[in-house]
């Protein structure tokens, strides 16, 4: 017999740079601070580096959702940072704010999709898609309208996405550390045999869970 492949739950490390990135980021769409360096670097080395990673980390277990929603989002903060910076790095033209303002509705339709997909899971998880989802519109209509009042409102609805990401995140960490619920995320189960890491073997599919949702299904994780 070979011996089964242990692969931690990614879950918490994407939720929790997420949630600290995207609450600095709004602070300054709230007009608390001007974009400066250090939003772009926790965008590019830790919101966007992590989340690629956990993603690739939830492919190696089966999880299509997570796998999807991880690396997609860990590219927008590449995606993003690429887009401040190349313009002044090798000389590329600013996109005008009508057209950012599709770069957030595209990523608007994709949140909301993987909205849909997190109905079956925990009210936690489905809060932070429901407001990242929000955050994304509220953004393209601010571009689209050049309305600085609504990317002011955008960002205390981020701050309030991030908060929600960073609590989802860390209620995952100490939950399956202590083997109960000890933040509590809206979910009905709770299995006392999960740790945080899954064993995995070719031909089956782990049946642990984490905040009541199954890890290592094509639809687990977050």
């Amino acid at each position: 017999m070979g011996m089964d492949i242990r692969y931690a739950n990614s879950t918490p490390l994407a939720l929790v740079a997420f949630g600290i990135t995207t609450i600095l980021f709004n602070i300054h769409n709230a007009g608390f601070f001007e974009m400066d360096s250090m939003v772009l670097s926790m965008g590019a080395f830790y919101a966007g580096a992590a989340q690629v990673l956990a993603g690739i980390m939830a492919f190696l277990r089966g999880d299509i959702f997570c796998t999807t929603a991880f690396t997609s989002f860990g590219f927008f903060w590449w995606a993003y940072v690429g887009m401040i910076i190349l313009p002044d790095l090798i000389g590329l033209r600013k996109p005008p704010s009508s057209f950012v303002g599709w770069f957030y509705f595209h990523w608007g339709v994709l949140a909301a999709f993987l909205t849909v997909g997190t109905l079956k899971y925990s009210k936690a998880k489905q809060l932070v898609f429901v407001t990242v989802t929000v955050l994304f519109f509220l953004l393209a209509i601010a571009h689209w309208t050049d309305s600085d009042t609504l990317v002011k409102i955008a960002g205390w609805e981020g701050i309030c996405c991030g908060v929600s990401a960073m609590y989802y995140g860390l209620a995952s960490v100490l939950n399956a550390e202590h083997g109960r619920i000890i933040l509590p995320v809206g979910s009905s189960t709770w299995d006392p045999s999960h740790t945080g890491v899954d064993a995995v073997k070719p031909t089956t599919e782990p049946n642990n869970a984490v905040n009541g949702e199954p890890v290592g299904s094509p639809t687990g994780g977050i």
